[in-house]
């Protein structure tokens, strides 16, 4: 008998929506910061095939220094701003698209359960594991909160250490699949937590940021962020595009020139 291959089909309203997809982008340093220029470029071109496309919101607390130049998409005029600030204004000044900044951390006001945090789509770029978890946590709440147009759907999460990395798709609850004779379809993708919490919790990640571009690339390589940016922006798009996915995400070794894609 035939093993059938397991699939992801995504839903309808994703493909064709009657609003623009909702996205939170979690975090703009490294990844964030390449990862929301992608964002751009996938609204442009879902607008030109007649989709409704893309409102994302980006969130981060931190300011620009003179250290995440070069590693980081800032300039030498930015350095100050809130870094969600000046990453939105320039695509919104380049794209005419009229997204929103917020310059704080998304998981400190949960609790307040405001508009803002709901979103179709997160993705979380954080390098702090207790960001991670605040996430989680954050995302869980707020997903059983009822139908909405906002209603999460998708969480994606990029990691990664000095040269190495990984984006995992997963679903915030059930996502009603159809019946399929030629595929297995899976409804339910486990989080980042439920399937490597423990290792998150032995990983003891060094949270003190650096003070030059010099230390800064002695902790993570120059392209492991843009590379794991694309890759994952390209997984995103396979959804728009395709509406079925076989592979939920991957993992990435810049030194081995390895990718090893993680099957549904």
């Amino acid at each position: 008998m035939k093993i059938k291959e397991n699939i992801h089909i995504v839903p309808h309203y994703l493909l064709q929506p009657t609003n623009p997809i909702s996205v939170n982008l979690i975090g703009v340093g490294g990844t964030g910061s390449v990862l929301l220029t992608a964002l751009a470029r996938i609204n442009h071109a879902l607008l030109a095939l007649g989709h409704a496309g893309l409102i994302v919101r980006a969130f981060d607390s931190d300011n620009v220094e003179e250290a995440n130049m070069g590693r980081q998409l800032f300039s030498h005029g930015e350095v100050g701003m809130n870094k969600a600030v000046a990453l939105i204004n320039r695509v919104n000044r380049f794209f005419g698209t009229a997204w929103k900044a917020f310059d704080c951390a998304y998981a400190d006001h949960g609790d307040k359960a405001k508009p803002e945090f709901m979103a179709n789509i997160s993705l979380s770029c954080v390098d702090i594991v207790s960001s991670r978890f605040g996430i989680a946590s954050l995302l869980e709440r707020i997903s059983t909160q009822g139908n909405h147009r906002d209603s999460p759907m998708y969480w994606m999460d990029f990691g990664n250490s000095r040269d190495s990395g990984q984006v995992l798709l997963s679903t915030l609850g059930e996502i009603k699949q159809p019946d399929s004779k030629k595929f297995c379809t899976v409804g339910r993708l486990p989080t980042v937590i439920e399937e490597y919490g423990g290792v998150l919790t032995a990983d003891q990640e060094d949270e003190a940021p650096s003070c030059s571009l010099a230390q800064a690339l002695g902790k993570q390589d120059l392209f492991i962020n843009s590379s794991l940016a694309d890759l994952g922006a390209s997984l995103l798009w396979s959804m728009f595009r395709t509406g079925m996915l076989s592979y939920r995400g991957f993992f990435l070794n810049l030194s081995g020139f390895k990718t090893t894609p993680i099957k549904i």
